[in-house]
């Protein structure tokens, strides 16, 4: 049951009650003699007897059943209400010229599950006075149809519910992602196979299915009769199931329905997460708003935004003869709709980007941004993840794409990128070597321009650079590209942590991407897009909605932040929050223009040469390639990002060569399409 609510209208109605009773109290007391005891007492515990089903207190007529059978006949006849509660006002009392009989104007309200229109009427009972009773002078005469308008004999209230249709998740300029599909559910019809045959029949049909016999056979003997036991739910146009072979095998059904669905399975899956049959956590707390056996959100969007897509459940009430089961209905509440839910994605490039990724066995991901807005337009996570989004949570080390911030706080020191740097096969630092990648270019080394150092990745030239930024002006550079440890951004996600104090060694790994500088594949697609778009660039992927923005805050506050496993790889620690951070400086178009000549630069005289020759406008991009593990087991994060036009790009895979090797084909190949 639903917890109690105050609105206008209860306040209204309330009002309105009180003024009719002052004034037909005062009708009744000029109406007759001031002998006549007050009827109102009686009509009072009528009215309290009638909300609570305790008819104790009621006086009533000799002719009327004793309180206790009432009470049963009550209790037999609201039974299918459930646990919705009524309210009983007296609204006017009405002494007959005789002063030995009155009326009592009755409303009625029942507050029904499921929806916030009660159920409410008008009623009168009979009064009799009794003159020889000083304590109890006027008494009150049952009759059934207290209980609800025309009420016979045997007839019995129910409510039943509808469950809403649930809003579609659209894209870029309103394109169906998740819409209404059709499917079929295949299972055992209980009618169509003997009793004694039902376990060979569930098994058979679970050995085609591939799924668990034992469970399954179990389930479809448990059954009743006539039940029809679900085995599984598959788009009509599933290639990986043949519907009429499956329908042949025996007592086999296939039921035709729709549910909400993407347009593949895969589709952004770890990021607008799935549908399913309400859970017993879901359903306990919605306070009454989600029911056992609905659809509900289960994971990612579609659970943080529930509330905005599942509509308004509507609501039927009936009064049931229990005699041929003749119906009258008395009240019909219709469903509302859900809202649709928008946003940015564009459905060719994230079928696109996993269509890349649908090879790669660890985890990767693939996000692309338009600078101009934020959209984010693919958030794609390939199949190694195992369900979770790595493209937005996936927590990692950058390597030396996060060279694009230590840059940028490098010319906030005075730097051009034509300063002169050194970049010397080796730099130690408090008795740690830091040396550069296996081969890397001879030509780099030595005194070198800050952008063939950044070109080539010089890791060298950017330590020995260290003294120009510490680890605080390091994180508002981040911050200033966007990586803003705090952000909120309306669906879960995590940009990046900068730590604010570090030892010299750890200030060393920070500059070129390691040591405790995480981020995620969303949050190097926003350092690219703030470097495209030539200010911070705050990406978005739910278009701004009151009632969605309303809806999905209610959901990150009452799950604690990014739902279903969102959390860092096992490789790498999970990022401390970092709240009560000074305001972010902007990035400005000056320091835009020299990151964009660096990172053209990588394409020109860098690692990334493969991109040169990508039609459309020049490419800006930045490698990078970060060691996780121990010893032995070392292993490398491959990273790229870039600038192409009005779309940036982050390409990461968890284990690989390196960014140029592995991630650069995939973006080479995600561009070219």
């Amino acid at each position: 049951m639903r917890a109690a609510r105050t609105t206008g209208r209860d306040a209204a109605r309330r009002w309105a009650t009180a003024v009719l009773v002052a004034a037909s109290t005062t009708a009744g007391l000029a109406a007759c003699s001031p002998s006549v005891p007050d009827a109102r007492p009686a009509a009072d515990a009528l009215a309290d007897a009638l909300g609570s089903g305790d008819f104790g207190a009621v006086p009533l007529t000799g002719d009327s059943p004793a309180p206790d059978e009432i009470a049963a006949t009550r209790a037999a006849v609201v039974e299918g209400l459930g646990e919705s509660t009524a309210t009983a006002t007296v609204q006017e009392v009405t002494v007959a010229q005789d002063e030995q009989s009155a009326t009592a104007r009755l409303a009625v309200a029942w507050d029904l599950p499921w929806t916030d229109q009660d159920w409410s009427y008008e009623v009168t009972a009979r009064l009799e006075r009794v003159e020889d009773d000083a304590e109890q002078p006027w008494r009150a005469a049952w009759q059934l149809p207290l209980l609800g308008p025309d009420l016979t004999e045997g007839e019995r209230l129910t409510v039943s519910r509808q469950s809403a249709a649930r809003g579609p998740v659209l894209g870029q300029g309103d394109a169906a992602i998740v819409v209404d599909r059709p499917v079929r559910r295949i299972g055992i019809d209980r009618t169509r196979v003997a009793e004694g045959d039902v376990d060979a029949a569930a098994r058979a049909l679970a050995g085609a299915l591939g799924t668990d016999a034992d469970a399954y056979a179990a389930r479809a003997v448990a059954a009743g009769p006539k039940a029809f036991v679900e085995a599984i739910v598959v788009r009509e146009e599933d290639p990986s199931y043949d519907l009429a072979a499956l329908g042949a095998l025996p007592g086999v059904t296939l039921v035709a329905d729709e549910i909400p669905l993407a347009p593949t399975r895969a589709f952004a899956r770890p990021v607008l997460g799935t549908v399913g049959e309400a859970t017993a956590e879901i359903i306990e707390a919605s306070e009454g708003a989600v029911a056992a056996g609905d659809q509900a959100g289960l994971s990612g969007l579609q659970r943080q935004y529930d509330d905005h897509l599942r509509g308004t459940p509507g609501v039927t009430l009936r009064a049931v003869a229990q005699d041929g089961g003749a119906e009258r209905l008395l009240l019909d509440v219709p469903p509302v709709p859900g809202e649709p839910l928008r946003t940015t994605l564009d459905l060719d490039l994230q079928t696109r980007a996993e269509g890349l990724l649908a090879g790669i066995e660890p985890a990767a991901a693939i996000v692309a941004l338009r600078p101009s807005t934020g959209e984010v337009l693919a958030a794609a996570s390939g199949p190694g993840g195992e369900g979770l989004s790595t493209a937005t949570v996936g927590q990692y080390a950058p390597g030396s794409t996060f060279k694009v911030v230590s840059a940028l706080a490098y010319l906030r020191g005075g730097l051009t990128p034509d300063s002169t740097v050194s970049c010397p096969p080796t730099v130690t630092v408090d008795g740690r070597t830091f040396q550069n990648f296996p081969g890397y270019p001879a030509s780099a080394l030595g005194d070198v321009p800050l952008r063939t150092a950044f070109a080539n990745s010089c890791n060298t030239a950017m330590i020995g650079l260290r003294d120009m930024a510490d680890q605080g002006e390091l994180l508002a550079a981040a911050r200033s590209l966007g990586l803003e440890p705090a952000a909120e951004l309306g669906f879960p996600a995590f940009l990046g942590t900068v730590p604010d104090e570090a030892s010299a060694t750890a200030h060393a790994a920070s500059v070129i991407g390691q040591g405790q500088v995480l981020t995620s594949p969303l949050g190097m697609a926003t350092v690219a897009a703030s470097v495209g778009a030539g200010r911070t660039v705050v990406p978005h992927l739910v278009v701004p909605d009151a009632d969605a923005a309303q809806a999905g805050t209610r959901a990150g506050d009452a799950e604690g932040g990014p739902a279903d496993g969102a959390a860092a790889d096992d490789g790498d620690a999970s990022a401390e929050p970092q709240d009560d951070l000074p305001a972010a400086t902007p990035l400005t178009g000056d320091e835009a223009s020299a990151l964009q000549a660096m990172m053209r630069a990588v394409v020109t005289e860098g690692g990334a040469g493969l991109l040169a020759d990508v039609p459309g406008d020049p490419v800006l991009a930045k490698t990078g390639t970060a060691q996780f593990g121990q010893d032995a087991d070392l292993r490398n994060h491959a990273w790229i990002i870039a600038v192409h036009g009005d779309l940036a790009v982050a390409v990461f895979v968890s284990e690989g060569d390196y960014g140029s090797t592995t991630a650069g084909p995939l973006l080479r190949a995600f561009l070219a399409g």
